[in-house]
């Protein structure tokens, strides 16, 4: 039997003889009570979040039934350090209900008709095969739990509409605010974002709470002791406002000019394309391909047939000394130029100028694209200043290919204009 206390105790369970009693803290209440069909715990560091997983998790199996369920963390070894571990004392050695089986990588429930199978969103294939009931998610806020194997939960639930619950604290900016948090906020009735500071957990210091305050920078106190959305320090694209400037798809009229930008590689090609409004000179991006394992006529083939109809005015990429790469795209009918500019943060001052000047949109639907805009940083120093270096530099594709392109425009100022009217030179 499980008695859901709401007043505050100094410890999250109590066992007295045959009863469990779950002392929870408000966030943890909140989630529990919610019927959102996606339920996201954002709290502080040490605020209860992972702990309180399993119980949601065996109460979402008594009421959906036999059947897989999904409890999935950023990597393995967090997997192994913080999920797994809370499970298996949880279901096995607390509650008596599960055995883990440490080969496969899941914990049998019951009478082995109900499976929780672990994984983590590196590894996203390890969920592949499931069709769940629900899932729980932890530390999805982390930089490799990535959009990818959000979508494969999704894929694995959607049969039965399952639940999730998100348990994280916050690392920065991301796919998780513009496809959680940004829709919550603005009404979506599928989604509960319940947000909490360390200190709403009762054995959690206050003096630990403070000091966290005045010694770190407002953004990391935010993000990590406060479960609130901030923009962390080292953002290269700080001036990208994702609630004005993500749009609504809509057709894009046939006399329009566009542009492409393109970034090579074996593993990984990729190419953004813009339009641009001849009336306000706002340049669209409306298609984001990010593709590997093909030769450079394979990608020019793709890429033709998905650009066919459109006004393609210029195609440019790569590095100066990928000309190899240039030849090869140009020889297969795709004919891509050299970028006028080489130096980076050029073209990492050109985007950012766009940004600053609100003309440059982004369709909504192109969540690969946003999810790096809003990941693009600086690394930090030791103490959270940005470097010259950016951080994980090679998982950018998308955004060496827009800054290719967008170094191609100029801005040209007018009298009594503040901001500038860019054109293509």
């Amino acid at each position: 039997m499980v008695e859901v206390l709401e007043a505050e105790a100094p410890q999250f369970r109590e066992i007295d003889g045959d009863k469990l009693k779950l002392n929870f803290h408000v966030g943890q209440a909140k989630a529990w009570d919610s019927l959102a069909r996606f339920i996201m715990l954002f709290g502080g560091t040490q605020s209860g979040k992972t702990v309180f997983g399993p119980h949601w998790m065996e109460r979402e199996i008594r009421k959906c039934g036999p059947g897989d369920y999904l409890a999935v963390t950023a990597t393995f070894p967090l997997l192994k350090l913080k999920m797994l571990t809370e499970y298996i004392y949880v279901f096995d050695s607390l509650l008596h209900l599960g055995k883990y089986n440490v080969s496969d990588k899941v914990l049998y429930y019951g009478d082995g008709r109900t499976r929780i199978i672990f994984g983590s969103a590196t590894n996203p294939e390890s969920i592949e095969s499931a069709t769940a009931k629900a899932a729980h998610l932890d530390e999805m806020g982390q930089k490799q739990f990535r959009r990818g194997a959000w979508e494969a939960v999704l894929r694995r639930l959607s049969l039965e509409q399952g639940r999730v619950l998100g348990t994280t604290t916050l690392y920065g900016l991301g796919w998780l605010k513009t496809e959680i948090y940004d829709p919550w906020l603005k009404g979506d009735k599928t989604i509960d974002v319940i947000q909490v500071d360390s200190i709403v957990n009762p054995a959690f210091p206050r003096e630990e709470y403070e000091d966290a305050r005045a010694r770190l920078p407002a953004w990391k106190f935010n993000l990590f002791y406060r479960g609130r959305f901030d923009k962390p320090a080292g953002l290269i694209y700080d001036s990208f406002d994702e609630l004005n400037c993500i749009v609504k798809r809509f057709p894009i009229p046939g006399y329009w000019l566009c542009y492409v930008g393109m970034d090579f590689g074996g593993v990984n090609t990729a190419a953004m394309f813009y339009a641009k409004d001849p009336e306000t000179g706002y340049l669209y991006a409306y298609r984001a391909y990010l593709q590997g394992g093909k030769s450079a006529e394979e990608h020019a083939d793709s890429l033709l047939n998905m650009s066919s109809g459109e006004r393609i005015e210029k195609i440019a990429g790569g590095a100066h000394h990928e000309d190899g790469w240039r030849e090869a795209f140009t020889r297969a009918g795709l004919a891509v130029k050299k970028p006028k500019h080489r130096d980076v943060e050029y073209g990492i001052d050109q985007v950012y100028g766009f940004h600053k000047a609100s003309r440059l949109f982004v369709f909504d639907d192109l969540y690969d694209y946003i999810d790096e805009k809003l990941s693009y940083s600086r690394a930090l120093d030791d103490n959270y200043q940005p470097t010259e270096k950016i951080e994980n530099k090679e998982r950018f594709h998308l955004m060496d290919a827009e800054r290719y392109i967008i170094s191609d425009f100029e801005p040209q100022f007018a009298k009594k204009q503040e901001s500038p009217v860019w054109s293509f030179g």
